[in-house]
């Protein structure tokens, strides 16, 4: 693969590739959907020796890794900020070809600015979502208030195209659970909120709204993100995901079926710090025990609920 080669090359700071080589090992892009998922180094840096061949200030290969589940403008500042090596940006950040790189366009101007400091950009995305223990059985986690290691009966919704690598078996899309017993729906929202970081809205989509309070469900899918391609086919009481239309919600509704949303990234963001973080540390302190990995305080979902009673009375025309 491409990215493989970019980030293994030796022209990669010696901190990058062991970043590189840490979160590989966490979530390989072995089990990633490349049929239309971008992941790998999107972005690498240059040692010291290219940059003196190249007729270039050396930049300091500081030891931090920050981690965002988007990268935007403000993001990439606190990148620069923190005096990071290395983003690891759940969301791919580049997703197509670039015919061009100027600073008229968001995202151009950000690669630009990363380049200029010499900050590297990896993303691993479904390799998140795929991998046990990963981003969707975090997800099952909360739901079911309790860990894969505890016997749950969750399985895969769609497994991996191609065989995953030794120690990944069970890699895929999406995950099931059978609840040990009936569990009202408005106990899953609140573990959801909890578990979300203290959300203090979803959106729930029911077959009968005035009974939703006292709806008990006995089976769920989840998959984080925008979910509906992967859990469609389900054969549930419950689906959550972090985004949803209106049209594929009033299907789920019309199969029987609930649907609760939490907005896309807000079903994502939390792991970063319950789970990729610890993790990816600790992998790191292996090789380097002065890395340390951040954890982007400037990266928040685009939404937010407004409250419109609370904006008071508006000036009239």
């Amino acid at each position: 693969m491409a990215s493989t080669a970019t980030a293994d090359s030796p022209q990669n700071t010696p901190f990058t590739r062991t970043v590189v080589g840490a979160v590989r090992s966490l979530y390989p892009e072995e089990v990633a959907d490349r049929a239309w998922d971008n992941v790998g180094l999107l972005l690498g840096n240059i040692d010291s020796n290219s940059q003196t061949a190249l007729g270039l200030d050396a930049t300091p290969d500081h030891k931090t890794v920050l981690l965002t589940n988007d990268l935007s403008p403000r993001v990439a500042q606190e990148a620069v900020d923190k005096k990071a090596s290395v983003i690891v940006s759940y969301h791919p950040f580049i997703f197509r070809g670039l015919k061009s790189i100027n600073l008229e366009d968001p995202q151009q101007r950000i690669l630009l600015q990363l380049a200029q400091r010499n900050i590297a950009v990896y993303c691993p995305h479904t390799a998140v979502d795929a991998v046990p223990g990963g981003l969707n059985d975090w997800l099952i986690d909360i739901i079911t208030g309790s860990t894969q290691q505890q016997g749950q009966d969750r399985s895969v919704v769609q497994p991996t195209a191609k065989p995953p690598p030794a120690g990944f078996e069970g890699s895929g899309y999406g995950r099931k659970v059978e609840f040990p017993r009936p569990v009202l729906v408005t106990d899953v929202v609140r573990r959801l909120a909890e578990g979300l970081g203290g959300l203090r809205h979803v959106m729930v989509a029911a077959p009968k709204q005035p009974e939703i309070s006292t709806r008990e469900v006995r089976s769920a899918a989840v998959c984080a993100g925008s979910g509906w391609d992967v859990l469609k086919d389900s054969a549930v009481d419950l689906l959550v995901t972090g985004e949803m239309t209106h049209h594929n919600a009033l299907r789920a509704t019309m199969e029987g079926k609930v649907v609760i949303t939490v907005f896309h990234s807000n079903s994502e963001r939390a792991y970063l710090k319950q789970r990729m973080q610890p993790a990816l540390e600790a992998e790191l302190k292996k090789v380097d025990a002065g890395a340390q990995v951040l954890v982007s305080t400037e990266d928040a979902d685009p939404f937010v609920i407004w409250d419109v009673e609370s904006l008071g009375a508006g000036a009239t025309s």
